[in-house]
Formats: structure tokens, C-alpha cells, sequence
């Protein structure tokens, strides 16, 4: 009884120090070993007080690394709320802000919450230069000749290899390369679609799909998203009947940043199997997890081949070499044909450039790093926001990714704030341009795969100043 009170005893110190934010969110905890030493008790009482704390969400382990304390340990503001199904109302369009947001990253002044990529300080540009160096010197032809529709032999066999996540139910065979997600993504409407034809997607939704589905004529159901759990399966049951296609961020999805548990994911897999629905997965941010292992894609759960399981680099490593890929199921000699048509090939020389990269190591190397800097950004970010934002905002909980997701007061309309905010230089995506309806108006999308430093911390705070500002 003792021993059991005492290791509560412990974790209750702790907690107290977590509460009053003497330890603040994202601080390493003194070692196992330091705190036997320092309280004079077993190696057991510790790792019981540290399990009590892990218990109440307060602090989490990092391979090879230590305690930490939890983003959701001292957690001062609520997630953004659910949206509801949509279904009769009349459709706007956004276009015009989409392109007001684009034009503005030619201004390199402004810091950009609001783009999509990393911050080139973040990539391993010198390592990909020494790699395209060597791939010239090697590649037959130096990379000018036509290659096979398929795709990049090397890439498809590392992909293969890479994709240990899957346990080894994919082949070089079942890729196809391209350029880039949303390449892959458009192939793969091109080739389950037909003008007219209804996709379902998530709520907010990243603005590209929208307008791509748009683009070919379909009809789009945007289905309620939890900003922790992702797509509402029970709200895709009942327009189930009126589906012909599904396309989903099932892991770190954009721009909520939601995480489909496993079971919701073999659910909706097999869901969709039954009634003969493919699914197109868009995987871009998988491998960007801030827990201990990369969550798995519901491809993984694909018995049937109705999964097409969309990648490419773009957010990771490489934005401008486009580089993709699509392992397109039972779809893949329709995807191949669909290639042909549009696109003939992929340059090779990016393509080997990535493959070399997979092949010894350096993708895996540069993604641990890289994901260490999102998980201390996403901290820096929640922890300014907590503190110059209005206290009644409300904020997304990522477990991945590099977004984060603000719901503002009701009063509030971020198109308006978007024109005052790019005066003083600061960029930010206005939430109206990931909906088909009119909603998301006092929502916002911010960009966390930047270099924190002391400009971008001032102009987050300056954001939010202008925040209240408007209220």
C-alpha cells in the first residue's frame, strides 16, 4: 500500500508541475533513472508514476528519447466543432480567393502560414543536388530518353521495399508512377468516373480535390469530419446508395489533420467493397506521424483491390520534382492506359533521383528529423495561439501532418481578415476555400512546416492580434 501510494505520491508532483506549467508542453522529463535518484525510490515506483501519467494523457514516451509532456496535457481551448451533412444546399465557389492565396507566394516577404509545403530550410536540398549529380552520370542516356509508361523500374522496386507499412502485400508491379498526388488522383478519377458521377469526400476538404471533381463533372457529398477521427462512416452509410467514388486523407488529412482509427478504417473498406466502390487514398502526409509508428493506410486492409493508394514526395522532400505514385489495385491497367493518354511518361531523372534516395537510407534518415521539427512546431504553434488568439478559438489536436485547423468567433470572416493580414505580410488559407457550401468562414488553415524563428513567432502573434482586432 505504501509503495502504491507513493508512485502516486510521484505522478501527483508531476502533474501539479504540468498544471501550474512549471514542465510546459513539448519539455523533456528528467530521466527514469534521475527521478529514482532524486525521490530514493525503485525503478518500478517511477515507471508506475510515469504510466499513471501516460494514463491521463499528460506526458508520452519518444523512442530513444525520453518523456515529454503531451500537447493535450494543459489543453486551454476546445477542437473546432463537427460540421453536418450537407446535401440540398446551393453551391459557391471559391475560385477567386484559391487564386488571391497563390498569387501572393511570389511576394517572398510574406511568411507563409497559408502554403502547403515545407520551408526549403527543412529539405535536404544539398543531399538531392549530390544525388541528381550522381543519377546524370549513371542513368542511361543522362536521363533523356522516354522510359516505360509504367513508371521508373527503380522507383517502383523502392516503393515496394519502402512500403514496409503494408508488410509486403505490394510489388514493383502494383505502382504506377506520376506527377505528384494529385496526378495520381486525377488518373484515378479519369479512370472509375464518368460526368455526372458522385464522390463523397471529407469536410473541410483540401481545396484541390473539390476543384478537380469539379472539373469532370461530378456531383460532390461532403460528409462530417471529426477533427481527432476523421470521415463520419455512419453519415457515408446513409448517401451510400448515391455514391460512385469515395476519396479520403485517412491518415493526417488536410486541413484538419483527423486520424482514422484501424477499425473505422477496416470498416469503411469493407463497406465499400460490399457494394463495389473504390476508394481513392491520399496518403501525402502518412508518413509525417509525431507517435511512435506510421499509422496504416486502409490499402492495408484491401482485400478486394478497390483501393487506389496515392502518394509522392511533394511534402516530405521534394516539391518540385513531382514525383508520385498511385498502387491502383484492380484499376491499374485502366490507370496505365489513363497515363498514356495525358501524360506518355514521367521524366526519369527525378524519378532515380528519389529511388536513390529510398534505396540507401537517406528518405528515412531526413523523415525522422523532419518529423521531430513538425512535432516541436505544432507545439510553438498551439502554445502562441493558446496565448494571443481569442480565448474562445477554437484549435485541431494533429497527430501528424503539418496543419492546424482554427475555428474563430462566428463574427468573424476570414476572407476579410486574409486582406488585412497579407498587408502586414502575413499569409494564412481562409477556411471558405475548403467547402463546395457556404461555410468555414471563420475558419482558417495554418501552415506549421516552417522554421520557427523569431519573425514567424512575431507574425503569429500579430495574427492573432488582428484576430481580436476584428471581433
Amino acid at each position: 500500500m505504501a509503495k502504491e501510494i507513493l508512485y502516486l505520491k510521484i505522478a501527483s508532483i508531476i502533474e501539479e508541475q504540468i498544471s501550474s506549467e512549471t514542465l510546459k508542453i513539448g519539455d523533456k522529463l528528467p530521466s527514469i533513472r534521475a527521478l529514482q535518484k532524486l525521490h530514493d525510490v525503485s525503478l518500478n515506483t517511477i515507471k508506475q508514476s510515469f504510466l499513471e501519467l501516460e494514463s491521463k494523457s499528460l506526458i508520452e514516451s519518444r523512442p530513444k528519447s525520453g518523456f515529454y509532456v503531451s500537447n493535450t496535457s494543459n489543453r486551454k481551448l476546445s477542437i473546432p466543432s463537427m460540421n453536418k451533412l450537407k446535401l440540398l444546399e446551393d453551391k459557391t465557389t471559391s475560385e477567386d480567393l484559391i487564386t488571391k492565396v497563390f498569387y501572393s507566394l511570389s511576394d517572398k516577404n510574406i511568411t507563409r502560414f497559408s502554403i502547403g509545403v515545407p520551408d526549403q530550410s527543412l529539405l535536404p536540398i544539398a543531399k538531392l543536388n549530390k544525388g541528381l549529380v550522381k543519377v546524370m552520370r549513371n542513368l542511361e542516356e543522362s536521363g533523356t530518353g522516354y522510359e516505360s509508361v509504367q513508371g521508373s523500374a527503380n522507383l517502383r522496386r523502392n516503393l515496394a521495399k519502402w512500403s514496409i507499412v503494408l508488410e509486403g502485400k505490394l510489388n514493383e508491379d502494383d505502382f504506377v508512377t506520376t506527377s505528384g498526388a494529385m496526378n495520381a488522383i486525377f488518373n484515378c478519377l479519369m479512370a472509375v468516373t464518368k460526368r455526372g458521377d458522385t464522390i463523397a469526400i471529407e469536410s473541410p476538404a483540401y481545396f484541390g480535390i473539390i476543384q478537380v471533381a469539379q472539373s469532370l463533372g461530378l456531383n460532390i457529398i461532403e460528409l462530417p469530419t471529426h477533427p481527432i477521427t476523421g470521415v463520419d462512416l455512419e453519415a457515408l452509410k446513409k448517401v451510400i446508395y448515391k455514391v460512385n467514388v469515395c476519396c479520403f486523407m485517412s491518415n493526417f488529412s488536410n486541413p484538419l489533420g483527423s486520424l482514422m482509427p484501424d477499425e473505422s478504417k477496416k470498416e469503411l473498406v469493407k463497406l465499400l467493397t460490399h457494394h463495389n466502390i473504390p476508394l481513392i487514398e491520399d496518403d501525402l502526409y502518412g508518413n509525417l506521424f509525431f507517435g511512435t509508428t506510421r499509422p496504416k493506410p486502409c490499402k492495408y486492409y484491401d482485400e478486394a483491390g478497390i483501393v487506389m493508394w496515392c502518394g509522392s514526395v511533394s511534402k516530405t522532400l521534394a516539391p518540385g520534382y513531382r514525383v508520385g505514385w498511385v498502387a491502383p489495385g484492380k484499376f491499374k491497367d485502366k490507370i496505365i492506359k489513363q497515363k498514356m493518354a495525358h501524360t506518355v511518361c514521367m521524366p526519369s531523372l527525378y524519378q532515380e533521383v528519389i529511388a536513390d534516395f529510398l534505396e540507401h537510407g537517406r528518405y528515412d534518415h531526413h523523415l525522422r528529423t523532419f518529423r521531430s521539427i513538425l512535432y516541436t512546431n505544432s507545439l510553438h504553434f498551439q502554445r502562441t495561439i493558446e496565448d494571443y488568439f481569442p480565448e474562445n478559438t477554437k484549435i485541431s489536436q494533429p497527430q501528424g501532418g503539418s496543419f492546424l485547423w482554427l475555428e474563430l468567433d462566428k463574427s468573424i470572416d476570414t476572407a476579410v481578415l486574409y486582406d488585412k493580414a497579407i498587408q502586414q505580410k502575413i499569409g494564412f488559407a481562409p477556411g471558405r476555400i475548403f467547402t463546395q457550401h457556404d461555410q468555414y468562414h471563420n475558419c482558417m488553415r495554418l501552415n506549421f512546416g516552417l522554421a520557427w524563428n523569431e519573425k514567424v513567432e512575431l507574425n503569429l502573434k500579430r495574427l492573432g492580434q488582428l484576430v481580436k482586432n476584428s471581433l
